[in-house]
């Protein structure tokens, strides 16, 4: 059974689904054009019955069902399925509404112009041929296909186990890639992205955005956003009603079905403001009206269209085909290497085979020379001879003559003796010889093959000339992604088992002292959170792992969740993280490049190190993306791990706190300020079992707010903490004691108006600093947190009110400048 069934994978994506990437075709396409071509179906020539022609093609080619032959025929004669026709059918072949074409009885075919460029010099022994499926007769292994059929008219199947979906191209751009690439073989896609723009539809549309382009033509996989090309046209005396027309649609969009698809729409009251829809489709073109209500938006209701309806499709390049006769998944540049490379194989062996030809003709024409030159003699001995046989065996025992110099001699006629053939046989005979040096010199060099390949395909330029039918737009085209997104205060949560995720800072309400908190996370029990922070979208997020490296990622960039309890998606996911190394801090940064700032690194074991931030500046190149391989920011020992980094500035003083209530104070300014890839200092002198958990900048009139894992917070104002030196054993900052539990997190405040506080069961509770009682440094706090049976706080955050108001010009110009762009 497992033998049977590779053995019909492998016919089905061989034999059947896939294309080859020379000449674009599957086995039946290329039955059915060399099937054609046998039966002299021409363009020049009378048309023939489809029947005849499926016939032909079932009885020597392909023993499958006559349906399929005939709709794969059909296919190749549909203007709006492929961009460069290859049938030329009369009768109906089918609509753009789903129509099925008519009987094959009725319709008649033959060969268009450009299908004939599939077969050209295909009588020259430029392609391989293989016998039929019963032995009798043979058929071409490929088409000599000068024309780049698979990216010009692309494919689609379904094999076993994979599936193709190739765009149509424009032609003359695709010619243009071809030859740019010839006389520049290291150019790059985005190079080649100047002379072949995406895919060009034979239904038009246009495609939104040029990154889905880019993927496809970088790595072969990619969606392309298609949104169909639709006009307002205002009221009018003849008509009092605005509407709404739609001249092209996606491509494989299905007219008729578009149309039923917005009537129930319209009919469910999902749109409102059309009062009627109606086709107005002829031969001139298609024209889907919509009459919209009095006071209905055109623009809202279009935009509506575009968001529920398919008149916005999807298109999800798939670029797979045969090389080799193996299926590979290839991008553009390669596509256009393997035609380049075919194109050159067929040209030499064309060059070869008429090379060979005129060896074979000059080799008689020097017989010929020699009987002219000697023609008495010739005369005479041919007389003499008894019979043929004797004849030949004279001529070449006496004119050093080969058996088929001798037998054309024989068979020439006597008036090629006169004085003017004699010359004709003198001329073709040198013609033959330049012609015979030039297929020499041609084939001693490569570079010549490739000049005529790129001459040829000049040439199919002009004989394809046609204007671009999909017009190419950015989604919001003259602005970044950073200049839309709004500037907004977000949380970021990340969990033990390394799940992050953003969401907007108003989602949490407010609750009072003492509050059991809501749901952040849909998360499991063995997964707390251990890192929350506030910041804006526009903030660049700072990752330090446990091995001292850091990594690098826009805010914005993080995929957005509105609800709370989502569980957010794997940090691994948005980062590269080595196997073995975790998250242990996470910061907020506006910028890598101001010389006065700092960053300042704390580890497990007390060790702490300063570096200026600017030296992490690489982490952005200068076209503004982040080096997703991240930078070693400080050298840590095999049993240390970096548990905080903050930013800060060379007169700022830095606390160190500890799991069991110890902290210590001291200036920044204790620390010298070390090289990137270097190791810590001795921050603090810790005691046995104790380490550190919090790290954290002093600013003038702060206050330290201390939480245990119970719930019990103080905040106290740091002028009741004394600066010592640095690698002291610090001051207790809390009484710790079993109904307090140990030191969860501790925090500088400056100026915030709210505290986060998140449990390892992910209970969020948001609460006013107001609500916190200030109390000495050695007090044991009161309870701000209440978490349930068998929960602890895990982490806490703070952060201010964030208002409208705070939002650059620069974004609400940009907004306003969308608005206008909508209406035009």
């Amino acid at each position: 059974m497992k033998k049977s069934y590779l053995s019909y994978a492998m016919s089905v994506i061989v034999s059947r689904a896939l294309p080859d990437v020379r000449d674009g075709l599957k086995p039946v396409q290329r039955r059915i054009l060399y099937a054609m071509h046998d039966l002299g179906m021409r363009p020049g020539s009378s048309f023939k019955k489809s029947a005849r022609l499926v016939g032909e093609v079932l009885g020597k080619y392909h023993p499958h069902g006559d349906s399929a032959v005939y709709e794969a025929m059909v296919r190749m004669a549909q203007d709006f399925s492929l961009r460069v026709p290859l049938v030329d059918g009369q009768g109906n072949f089918g609509s753009v509404d789903g129509d099925p074409p008519a009987a094959m009885r009725y319709t008649e075919s033959r060969l268009t112009r450009e299908a004939e460029l599939m077969l050209a010099n295909l009588d020259q022994d430029t392609v391989d041929y293989s016998e039929n499926f019963d032995g009798t007769l043979e058929e071409p292994a490929i088409l000599p296909a000068r024309l780049p059929n698979l990216l010009v008219n692309g494919a689609t199947g379904i094999a076993v186990g994979m599936a193709t979906n190739i765009p149509p191209h424009n032609p003359t751009e695709v010619c243009n890639g071809i030859i740019h690439l010839i006389e520049n073989p290291e150019s790059t896609i985005e190079e080649l992205m100047k002379y072949i723009k995406g895919p060009d539809f034979p239904t038009g549309a246009t495609i939104m955005g040029k990154e889905g382009i880019k993927n496809a033509f970088e790595t072969g996989r990619g969606q392309i956003i298609v949104r169909a090309t639709a006009s307002v046209e205002e009221a009018t005396k003849r008509s009092s009603k605005m509407k709404i027309v739609v001249s092209e649609l996606p491509y494989q969009v299905n007219k008729a079905s578009l149309v039923e698809k917005i009537a129930s729409l319209i009919k469910t009251k999902r749109l409102e403001g059309i009062s009627e829809i109606r086709d107005e489709s002829d031969r001139k073109g298609m024209r889907i009206v919509m009459d919209l209500r009095s006071g209905a938006q055109a623009l809202v209701l279009l935009n509506n269209l575009y968001k529920y309806t398919p008149m916005q499709s999807s298109f999800s390049v798939n670029m797979i085909a045969l090389a080799n006769g193996v299926p590979k998944l290839i991008n553009i540049k390669e596509s256009l290497n393997y035609y380049i490379q075919f194109r050159q194989e067929v040209i030499s062996r064309k060059f070869k085979f008429e090379l060979k030809k005129a060896k074979a003709r000059c080799h008689i024409l020097d017989g010929y020379r020699v009987a002219i030159a000697n023609i008495d003699e010739v005369i005479d001995l041919i007389r003499s001879s008894q019979d043929v046989d004797e004849a030949k065996t004279q001529l070449i025992s006496k004119f050093s003559l080969d058996a088929i110099q001798a037998q054309a001699i024989l068979e020439m006629q006597l008036r090629r003796l006169a004085a003017l053939e004699t010359q004709k046989i003198e001329d073709e005979y040198q013609n033959l010889q330049e012609r015979i040096r030039y297929y020499e010199e041609q084939l001693a060099d490569p570079h010549k093959i490739l000049a005529v390949v790129s001459e040829e395909t000049q040439e199919m330029k002009k004989a394809l000339r046609g204007a671009r039918r999909t017009a190419i737009t950015g989604t919001v085209q003259e602005f970044t992604r950073e200049q839309l997104e709004a500037h907004e205060q977000i949380v970021v949560t990340l969990s033990e088992n390394g799940y992050i995720k953003r969401i907007p800072a108003d989602t949490y309400r407010n609750q009072h002292r003492g509050g059991k908190g809501v749901v952040s996370m849909n998360i499991k029990d063995d997964d707390p959170v251990k890192h929350i922070i506030v910041c804006d979208t526009h903030d660049t997020l700072l990752f330090f792992t446990n091995k001292g490296r850091v990594l690098a990622m826009r805010c914005f960039e993080l995929r957005a969740d509105i609800a709370r309890n989502t569980r957010g998606v794997p940090v691994r996911n948005v980062i590269s993280l080595a196997e073995n190394e975790t998250v242990k801090s996470i910061i907020g940064v506006n910028s890598l490049k101001r010389p006065d700032l700092y960053l300042v690194l704390a580890t497990k074991n007390a060790s702490i190190k300063k570096v200026q931030m600017n030296k992490l500046s690489s982490l952005i190149t200068e076209s503004g993306q982040i080096r997703r391989g991240g930078l070693i920011v400080m050298k840590v020992k095999n049993d240390d791990e970096v548990v905080s980094a903050k930013n800060c500035k060379e007169d700022d003083d830095v606390m160190m706190v500890t799991e069991n209530g110890k902290s210590i104070r001291f200036a920044i300014t204790d620390i010298l300020s070390r090289s990137r890839q270097a190791g810590g200092v001795r921050g603090m002198l810790l005691d046995k079992k104790d380490k550190m958990v919090s790290m954290d900048v002093v600013v003038p009139e702060s206050r330290l707010l201390v939480i245990s894992k119970n719930g019990y917070g103080k905040l106290t104002d740091l002028s009741k903490y004394r600066p010592q030196k640095r690698a002291g054993s610090g001051l207790k900052t809390m009484n710790v004691t079993k109904k307090t539990g140990t030191v969860a997190a501790a925090e500088v405040i400056a100026g915030s108006d709210e505290v986060y506080v998140i449990s390892r069961k992910a209970q969020v509770m948001r609460t006013s600093l107001d609500e916190i009682r200030k109390t000495g440094r050695v007090a044991q706090g009161v309870r701000i947190f209440n978490p349930r049976p068998g929960d602890y706080v895990s982490a806490m955050a703070c952060m201010r009110e964030f208002k409208y108001e705070d939002q650059p010009e620069q974004l609400k110009l940009v907004g306003a400048k969308l608005m206008n762009k909508e209406k035009e």
